[in-house]
């Protein structure tokens, strides 16, 4: 059944119409539900969650893991929690159309608790943590590989408050907040937040918005938008402004697949996390994106000074930096986005400099011809730009190689991305391998499902249902080659990337 829902523009005026989770979609409101893939799992409620303010050095850790361990963390939207929503998700959601056990009971015992938050003094988001790392000092640095986000709840909200986002003091449009607007009459701050559901279409999840019967819609790509480290400080800042220690970053590259590296200023690291995301377009303009609650997955490593798996200068990093399959994301932050624009490109010409040699004209050079940069946000006080330096670029400058099981593998590099020999990595994962007798096919058997590749085609087969990739394998020298990326987008398995000296590694699996 098609479903459609009238996005309101106040708690006072809602045309809901009943949502329904989408088919096999299962609402994940504790570790009860879904998989746990973590060694490790911590769930968001009164004890784990700080809200609208960040953990510092004497903050309490909600747990303590080794270093290189895998955690599964149950993040929670803000979206339907906040005072200007009614500060009460039950009834917020409900409004809505959601069907009470499609509402996250974390978001209700916090929303309903004495657990403090200031409207306009606080951050908005959920932080969850923070979580203390072994054998992590001051000096060194932490790794975090983002290895799956999956959906709590088929819904998300984005909204537009007075006095923030790109516009404002022009949106939302409307006679602004009322003086005694408060959380019984959360439609006096005259608000907008636009209740955003999410469903399967296809391969993968879309979210709809409708307009007068018409529905837009766009791909959900889930990324947390927080991830950050402590402060050497007693401070408690505001969520809402990034820093170089990461925190809310709102960087959209840094989803599934992708590595961030933050710089540890205090024993044990005390990591925490939040603000998840469904999808934001670059900017995040109105002042949120399409807010809504995600499980993830990581995998927390303390990389000790000097390492040679630190970005750039091992012995002085001090600001957070991404990577993914594709990209090194250098990064810049400042109250003035001139002036962000500026870090970043410096922060990118001592990477290429310091990680791989290049002369720093050279450097400077190619970022005006080849680098993209990109606002990652311009509404948290401090705005952010990030680079995307293409790795393959640099294809005479490092190695590629891929590593499965203990066993490193060499990376084919080809215009579109980075192929792998499919015999030699699905013998290293332990998959079983039949190809046709023409070689137009391969079928890999793991773990009792079977993936099928077909020579040139960019339709993969996951059983008997059907992805779709950008690139698609090819053969040479009777081998068949098939995208890395595969890995991830085909066969859901893991497949993280970093740089360790002068050579890109692609980590696959938990």
């Amino acid at each position: 059944m098609k479903k459609s829902l009238v996005a309101a523009a106040a708690l006072c005026c809602i045309n809901s119409t009943p949502i329904h989770a989408a088919d096999n979609f299962e609402i994940l409101q504790n570790k009860n539900d879904g998989v746990i893939m973590g060694e490790y799992y911590l769930p968001t409620n009164i004890n784990t969650v700080t809200w609208g303010r960040l953990p510092n050095k004497d903050t309490n850790p909600v747990i303590s893991i080794k270093s290189g361990s895998t955690i599964t963390i149950d993040t929670l939207s803000h979206e339907g929690q906040l005072e200007d929503q009614g500060k009460d998700p039950l009834k917020y959601f409900k409004s809505k159309g959601v069907p009470e056990n499609q509402i996250l009971k974390d978001g209700i015992e916090i929303a309903s608790s004495d657990k403090q938050h200031d409207f306009d003094g606080d951050g908005p988001h959920m932080v969850t943590g923070p979580i203390y790392i072994e054998d992590a000092e001051p000096g060194d640095v932490l790794k975090v590989e983002v290895l799956s986000l999956t959906p709590r709840v088929p819904y998300g909200v984005i909204s537009n408050r007075h006095y923030k986002g790109v516009l404002a003091n022009e949106f939302p449009e409307n006679e602004g907040r009322l003086e005694d607007a408060n959380k019984e009459n959360p439609e006096k701050y005259n608000n907008v937040s636009i209740f955003t559901p999410i469903r399967k279409e296809g391969e993968q999840y879309v979210a709809y918005l409708n307009e007068n019967g018409k529905e837009i819609t766009f791909p959900i790509a889930p990324f947390l938008g927080i991830m950050g480290v402590a402060a050497n400080s007693s401070e408690s800042p505001s969520s809402v402004p990034p820093t170089p220690l990461g925190g809310n970053l709102d960087i959209n590259e840094l989803g599934v697949g992708s590595t961030l590296y933050l710089p540890i200023e205090v024993n044990g690291a005390l990591f925490f996390t939040g603000d998840p995301h469904f999808a934001q377009g670059d900017g995040e303009v109105a002042l949120t994106a399409l807010e809504g609650s995600l499980r993830g997955d990581l995998r927390l490593t303390v990389l000790k000074k000097g390492s040679s798996e630190i970005p750039g200068n091992s012995d002085k990093f001090d600001m957070a930096f991404g990577e993914t399959e594709d990209y090194w994301i250098p990064v810049g932050l400042n109250e003035d986005l001139d002036e962000a624009m500026k870090q970043a490109v410096r922060e990118s010409i001592d990477f290429l400099s310091e990680q791989l040699g290049i002369d720093r004209k050279i450097a400077y050079a190619y970022l005006s011809g080849a680098a993209d940069y990109e606002v990652s946000q311009a509404v948290d006080k401090t705005k952010g730009i990030h680079a995307l330096i293409t790795k393959k670029d640099f294809k005479e400058f490092v190695d590629f190689n891929i590593k499965a099981n203990k066993k490193t593998l060499p990376i084919y590099i080809k215009a579109d991305g980075l192929y792998v020999d499919a015999k030699n990595l699905f013998d290293a994962m332990g998959a079983e391998i039949s190809y046709n007798e023409s070689l137009k096919s391969l079928t890999a058997v793991y773990k009792n499902t079977a993936y099928t590749f077909t020579l040139d085609s960019n339709k993969y087969k996951k059983g008997t249902d059907t992805k779709t990739l950008a690139k698609s394998p090819y053969a040479e020298n009777k081998k068949f080659y098939i995208p890395a990326s595969a890995v991830l987008n085909v066969m859901n398995v893991p497949l993280n990337w970093s740089t360790d000296g002068n050579t890109v590694i692609g980590i696959v699996g938990y």
